[in-house]
C-alpha cells in the first residue's frame, strides 16, 4: 500500500489532496476518550475554516451517538468523514467528495492473534498472518485489522465477523506514522483515479 502522511495539528496548514483531508492531533496521558472526541472535531473544525477561508460558525458537528461522525459545511454537500483514536493519537480524514474510512491500531502482541483474525479478517488474511515471522507479526496483524475497520467504516458498516458479503470494496493507503502504531485510510473503488501528491 501507498503511504499517505498525516498533518499534525496544531501545527503547519495542512494541504488537500484531490478534496481529501488527514490530520492528527495528540492528547496528553489520560485524556479520556470524550475528551478526545471533543478535541479532534474542534481541530477539524479549526482546520476546515483556514484551508476553506469559511466562518467558524459555518461548520457544525451534528450529535450521533452510535453512529458514523459527520461534519456539516454551510453551501456545501456533506462530505465523508472517518475519525479513530488510539491511545493519545486521534486522527480524522475527510473526504469532500465522498466516503472515507480511517482506523489506527497500537502495534501489541495479540495472544489469541489466530482466532480473531479467523473471525474478523478472514481466511486468506489469516493464511497471510500465519506466514509472517514472529517478530513481524504484530505490526501485519495490526494492519490487516485497521484495514478491516477502515474498509467498513468507509462502506457505512459496523464491525462484523467476516464473510464473503461483509468486505467491500476500496482502495486502501497507510499512514506515515511511528512504528508503534499503524493507520490505513480506506477510499471507496469509485476514487481510483485519485492518486496522492494531487491537489484539489
Amino acid at each position: 500500500m501507498l503511504s499517505l502522511p498525516l498533518h499534525s495539528w496544531p501545527g503547519p496548514q495542512p494541504s488537500w489532496q484531490q478534496g481529501i483531508l488527514l490530520i492528527g492531533t495528540r492528547h496528553k496521558p489520560g485524556t479520556s476518550r470524550a475528551e478526545a472526541r471533543v478535541r479532534i472535531r474542534q481541530a477539524l473544525g479549526s482546520v476546515l475554516a483556514q484551508t476553506l477561508s469559511i466562518p467558524a460558525d459555518a461548520i457544525s458537528f451534528p450529535r450521533n451517538p452510535g453512529n458514523r461522525p459527520r461534519v456539516l459545511i454551510a453551501g456545501r454537500a456533506e462530505p465523508g468523514l472517518s475519525i479513530s483514536h488510539e491511545g493519545t493519537l486521534s486522527v480524522a480524514a475527510l473526504n469532500l467528495h465522498g466516503a472515507v474510512g480511517i482506523d489506527l491500531m497500537q502495534v501489541q502482541e495479540v495472544p489469541d492473534w489466530e482466532t480473531i483474525a479467523c473471525d474478523y479478517l478472514g481466511p486468506r488474511t489469516t493464511r497471510q498472518l500465519q506466514q509472517v515471522a514472529e517478530e513481524q507479526r504484530p505490526t501485519a496483524f495490526a494492519q490487516a485489522w485497521c484495514l478491516r475497520e477502515a474498509m467498513l467504516k468507509c462502506a457505512g458498516l459496523p464491525l462484523v465477523e467476516w464473510s464473503d458479503t461483509t468486505q467491500p470494496p476500496g482502495r486502501s493507503f497507510t499512514l506515515d506514522l511511528p512504528a508503534t502504531v499503524q493507520g490505513v485510510v480506506v477510499l471507496p473503488d469509485a476514487a481510483d483515479a485519485w492518486a496522492p501528491g494531487l491537489t484539489a
